[in-house]
């Protein structure tokens, strides 16, 4: 079952997005840091932030929140996919995929256009991402321009937008 999570489930999802990211490909060890942070910024979507439950265990998370992408003097709104987290025994059965569709159906039902992440390009792309720099997105920080990656939700919502990518 995939649902909102609730604020007594943060110190579990804490734990959750932790031991996951000890085995992930692309990690900087402080993600469960990171979800905290987001949820304290004005950035946060209660309404996008998800779990995967199973038999009353929460199995997966993830989160969409609100960044933007710096266009001339002004700023574009779109989404930002961090993290997405599943409970090893439960990774390569669908719990990932199922938690990034749902999580875009609702962005998309709630107007929200494109979705970028920093990630795996091997496990994204599948999703129909591709890297920020395709679309003209570049960033300021030193992470490989493949592993950050934009989608569009709705067709053509990056076109004629380029800019620098707000983390």
């Amino acid at each position: 079952m995939i649902r909102k999570e609730t604020q007594e489930e943060f110190a579990q999802i804490f734990d959750l997005v932790k031991i996951a990211f000890q085995t992930a490909k692309v990690s900087n060890g402080l993600e469960q840091e990171f979800v905290n942070q987001l949820r304290n910024s004005g950035n946060y979507i209660p309404e996008l932030a998800l779990v995967a439950e199973e038999s009353d265990k929460i199995i997966g998370h993830i989160m969409l929140t609100k960044t933007y992408i710096i266009v001339g003097g002004s700023k574009v709104e779109v989404l930002l996919l961090a993290p997405l987290s599943v409970a090893l025994e439960y990774r390569n059965t669908g719990v990932g995929t199922k938690l990034v569709h749902e999580s875009f159906a609702l962005a998309k039902a709630m107007g929200y256009t494109a979705v970028f992440l920093i990630g795996d390009p091997a496990y994204y792309h599948r999703f129909g991402f591709k890297s920020s720099v395709e679309f003209g997105v570049t960033q300021l920080h030193n992470i490989p321009d493949e592993h950050v990656m934009a989608c569009e939700l709705v067709p053509n919502a990056l076109v004629g937008i380029s800019g620098i990518i707000e983390w």
